[in-house]
């Protein structure tokens, strides 16, 4: 997690700096409809790497916007789901499904 001393001033540059990567964008668009396992996302996320994802996914869960969840089965078992501060940006996404649907609207038709 940043500390404040590490925190861009702008709170946009924040916000950009804790979701702004492709990847995280849309790890969180599929943890808004449930928790999932890591294979579950890997197979989801069409052109992600195990690498990019591990990556992304510890970041998240170090900026507290995800939770980690290990269940003791044989074979183990992890999900991954939002947090209460990850839950928070729910309107970011909204906002940012609003556009894009807008946006495909008026561009088909301003395009075609």
């Amino acid at each position: 997690m940043l500390t404040k001393k590490e925190m861009p001033l702008c709170p946009v540059a924040t916000t950009v700096s804790l979701i702004g990567s492709k990847w995280k964008l849309l790890i969180m668009r599929n943890l808004f409809i449930r928790p999932w396992r890591f294979n579950e996302l890997h197979r989801n996320l069409e052109g992600i790497s195990q690498k990019v994802l591990t990556d992304s996914l510890r970041s998240m869960e170090s900026d507290g916007l995800i939770i980690r969840t290990a269940y003791p089965e044989v074979p183990p078992r992890v999900e991954y789901a939002l947090s209460e501060l990850g839950k928070s940006m729910h309107p970011i996404f909204d906002s940012m499904e609003q556009w894009g649907i807008s946006y495909q609207k008026n561009y088909k038709q301003t395009h075609e």
